[in-house]
């Protein structure tokens, strides 16, 4: 069971509930605009364009993309120059993207929920591992490349 305990069933989960409250529970609320639909297409393929970029360099790392195992690599060159968690980072943006999309603007409330589970049960861990495993190399990385954005 611990593939459920994977970033991807995370996302889903959420987006699931985000769906549901956008079919069953609005309360009338409302955000429903092109602009909006715009804004959440553009959310959504940013952060699947980001999980592509961030996949490319793990293959090209030749290290491994699963969360709770060790890495063979510290992954310092594309996207990963400029954050040090993209994939995660794209997940909050896709679960913001859908809930506009979908206008399911209580779901929204799920966006910083969704950030603090990626935080707590993922990037923490794996920062502490690679902290062991790569000492200094990930010390320096750390200092000029932030945890998000």
């Amino acid at each position: 069971m611990k593939w459920l305990d994977m970033p991807p069933v995370w996302l889903l989960a959420f987006a699931a509930g985000a769906y549901f409250q956008a079919q069953y529970f609005t309360l009338g609320l409302s955000l429903a605009h092109p602009l909006t639909m715009l804004a959440g297409g553009i959310l959504v393929g940013g952060g699947v364009v980001l999980i592509l970029l961030a996949a490319m360099e793990f293959r090209r790392h030749k290290t491994t993309i699963v969360p709770h195992q060790e890495a063979s690599a510290l992954i310092q060159s594309g996207v990963y120059k400029r954050s040090r968690n993209p994939i995660y980072l794209a997940d909050v943006l896709i679960l913001a993207g859908l809930a506009l999309r979908w206008d399911a603007v209580l779901s929204l409330a799920l966006v910083p929920i969704l950030f603090w589970v990626l935080e707590t049960r993922f990037v923490i861990p794996e920062e502490n591992r690679l902290r062991r495993h790569f000492r200094a190399d990930f010390a320096r990385y750390a200092q000029k490349t932030r945890r998000w954005l």
